[in-house]
């Protein structure tokens, strides 16, 4: 078994000096290593061999530490065979199964196997499982999808959410809460039966959405990810309960707060909060779309976060409900209806038709058009007539040549333009699918599934996100390059093929 390594704390200036040394272009390289001897040997043997004239830390590094395996970089794809083939071939590819030897790592040992998103991505990660999953149900491997879904509960039980990922380095945050979802979607494969299993896991995650929820008042407006909206209704935000520099981007981190002080720590809770959203980074989270540094995400309450979480109340109501616990079930049914009711006050625009991110600290709506306002749509939350304009307004702004954009405003940002991503696509095609939309359904999946395909043919790889713009160009923005595998692109175009 795995011993788990807390990185600044077991390993102390060792850790920052290689951060702060620059011989790394990705920081995550160094956080991500597997060593054999414990962090107390390698930091003893590192702080009596640092000073001397000779040493060098390059060469002390790969001396005593490795990266894990990564099978999937070596790995030849066939593009005179269908992309349905090099799915299917890709699952044993990006499955990783539980560690038979000991080693010291970041990495939290999970009882069962799982699959990563591929490229740096050599961890699960909460919300890509979701749309993982969708493929992996087409496949039949409904084996795996229940695996990932006890490994999440298991996560819920030994820390009281899922992390971002199964890193030490993401016990502070959460991401997207899509694991009521993934409930359903096994539940819609073997049976209700599978709602029980599971009801205990989806409360807890629910408590740890409202914790200290209990405490807001009119003068304490916010605490952790809960925040009470004018007339007392609780809503959610995305936040951090870590405000360090990243251990993944420690450098960048340390370097913003040496340049700007406490302002810098408050930007790097903003930073943070927006990791947990899994939109790090977007011009959503911005003051100013265009100046990164004026992000603010945990002064705004989120559309799709608050649907997420509307649909966990919603499936809690009903579980309770069938197992006769009348009393929690109503609970859940007051706290869903409340929370529908807030999502159509504060997140419907009746100027710009269409749903927007809440500025609690400002009382307003952001100005930002982005791919999130599908969400109320995909739940089922939003009127006919918002959802025609919903759909009106995504098909004049969002849509393009390969499919929707993320956001309308570029600004270098990887979750802006010209950027589009394979859950939004997923999200959006259904909600309008709720709505009658069939033809606008369709077109988005035409666009984004050709230019998926044609992607795949040139290089031999499906790619994490896509330019929707130009679509002879790659995407682009980010703290590191374009990834391939990758687990959610291809469990949504697996889903998509197979309609």
């Amino acid at each position: 078994m795995s011993q788990l390594v807390h990185l600044e704390k077991d390993y102390q200036e060792l850790f920052t000096d290689l951060h702060a040394s620059g011989l790394w272009h990705d920081g995550k390289e160094i956080s991500d290593v597997v060593s054999d001897k414990s962090p107390s040997e390698i930091l003893s043997l590192y702080r009596a061999q640092k000073d001397n004239p000779d040493f060098n830390l390059k060469a002390f590094f790969y001396a005593h530490f490795r990266k894990a395996p990564t099978p999937e970089i070596d790995y030849q794809s066939d593009t005179s065979r269908p992309v349905e083939d090099h799915i299917n071939r890709l699952w044993d590819i990006l499955a990783r199964q539980p560690e038979q030897v000991d080693f010291h790592s970041s990495l939290i040992q999970l009882p069962h196997p799982y699959i990563v998103p591929g490229g740096r991505f050599n961890e699960i990660y909460y919300w890509d499982s979701y749309f993982t999953m969708l493929g992996l149900a087409e496949s039949g491997r409904l084996d795996m999808i229940e695996d990932m879904i006890d490994n999440f509960a298991w996560l819920i039980d030994e820390f009281g959410f899922i992390p971002n990922g199964n890193r030490s380095y993401y016990l502070g945050r959460s991401q997207p809460p899509f694991f009521s979802l993934m409930v359903k979607l096994l539940a819609d494969e073997k049976g209700e039966d599978i709602y029980a299993t599971y009801a205990s896991a989806m409360e807890k995650e629910y408590f740890f959405w409202m914790a200290e929820s209990e405490t807001l008042e009119q003068d304490n407006q916010a605490a952790k990810r809960s925040v009470r909206l004018p007339g007392g209704g609780i809503m959610n935000r995305y936040y951090d309960n870590f405000h360090n520099p990243r251990a993944e981007m420690y450098q960048d981190d340390v370097e913003l707060i040496a340049t700007r002080g406490d302002e810098g720590r408050k930007t790097l809770l903003a930073i943070r909060s927006a990791c947990e959203s899994g939109w790090d980074f977007s011009s959503r989270w911005c003051a100013d779309p265009a100046q990164l540094e004026t992000i603010c995400t945990d002064e705004i309450v989120q559309t799709d976060l608050n649907c997420l979480l509307y649909h966990l109340e919603d499936l809690l109501a009903g579980v309770f409900k069938n197992l006769g616990e009348t009393e929690r079930a109503s609970i859940y049914q007051q706290q869903a209806q409340s929370r529908k009711e807030s999502i159509q006050h504060f997140f419907w625009n009746e100027d710009t038709q269409f749903y927007h991110d809440y500025n609690f600290i400002k009382g307003e709506q952001t100005d930002s058009i982005s791919s999130a306002a599908v969400f109320p749509l995909f739940f089922n939350i939003s009127t006919q007539k918002q959802a025609n304009a919903v759909a009106k307004l995504v098909e004049a702004e969002l849509l393009k040549d390969g499919g929707l954009l993320t956001t309308t405003f570029e600004s270098g940002q990887q979750w802006d333009a010209p950027n589009g991503w394979a859950p939004l696509q997923w999200m959006a095609i259904q909600g309008l699918r709720n709505y009658g939309f069939s033809d606008l359904a369709d077109k988005i999946k035409a666009r984004w599934v050709d230019l998926n395909t044609k992607v795949f043919k040139d290089t031999g790889k499906l790619m994490e996100k896509y330019n929707v713009v130009d679509t002879n160009l790659p995407s682009g923005g980010g703290e590191y390059p374009v990834q391939d595998g990758f687990g959610w692109t291809n469990g949504v175009l697996l889903k998509l093929l197979s309609e």
